[in-house]
C-alpha cells in the first residue's frame, strides 16, 4: 500500500470523489501543512491554523497508479482558484498535494505542469506541491461524509453533481460496475 495526500476544496467532495475508485482501499478526511498541533475543525475554519483540509487516501498502486490519482485530482477540481473552490473560500480550501517521496514530488510536478498546459483553463494552475510533514484525522463526524448524509443540502447541490460528472469521465476506473 502507498500513501497521496490531497487538498482541493472541502474535503467531503475530496472524499466521495476518491471512495469511488478501483484501487484505493480507504480515503481519510483530516487536516495537514499547518502549524497548531492536533487542530479541531472549528479551529482550521478560522484559517488561523495554516492547515488545509485534505484527504490521506490508501491505495495499492498495482491496481491504481498515484499518476492516474493525481489526474483524478486535477479533474476533479479548480486548480486555478487560490484559496478557494466554489463558495468555499480560505486557505483551508487551497489547491494542495503533499508528496510522500521523490518520485511522488516528481509525478505531482508533471501533472500539474501537464494541467496548466491542457487550455482546460484560462488561468494558470496554482497547485501547491509539499512535502508530507503531518496528517491529522478530521472529527468522526467527518468520514464518510457523503455516504451518511446524501440528502445533506451540500450533498445534494455540491458533491453530487461533482460525483456524477466524475463518473462519466473515470467510468472505467470505479469500483462499481
Amino acid at each position: 500500500m502507498e500513501i497521496a495526500t490531497f487538498g482541493g476544496g472541502c474535503f467531503w467532495c475530496v472524499e466521495a470523489v476518491f471512495q469511488q475508485l478501483k484501487g484505493v482501499t480507504s480515503v481519510v478526511s483530516g487536516y495537514a501543512g499547518g502549524t497548531a498541533e492536533n487542530p479541531t475543525y472549528g479551529q482550521v475554519t478560522t484559517g488561523n491554523t495554516g492547515h488545509a483540509e485534505v484527504c490521506q487516501i490508501s491505495f495499492n498502486p498495482e491496481q491504481i497508479s498515484y499518476e492516474v490519482l493525481l489526474e483524478v485530482f486535477f479533474e476533479t477540481h479548480d486548480p486555478t482558484t487560490l484559496n478557494r473552490q466554489g463558495n468555499d473560500v480560505g486557505t483551508q480550501y487551497r489547491s494542495i498535494i503533499f508528496y510522500h517521496s521523490d518520485e511522488q514530488k516528481k509525478a505531482a510536478e508533471a501533472a500539474k505542469a501537464r494541467a496548466d498546459e491542457s487550455g482546460v483553463w484560462s488561468n494558470p494552475v496554482v497547485t501547491e506541491i509539499a512535502p508530507y510533514t503531518v496528517f491529522y484525522r478530521a472529527e468522526d463526524y467527518h468520514q464518510n461524509y457523503f455516504r451518511q448524509n446524501p440528502d445533506q443540502a451540500y450533498c445534494r447541490y455540491v458533491i453530487k453533481p461533482k460525483l456524477d460528472k466524475f463518473e462519466k469521465v473515470f467510468k472505467l476506473k470505479l469500483n462499481k460496475q
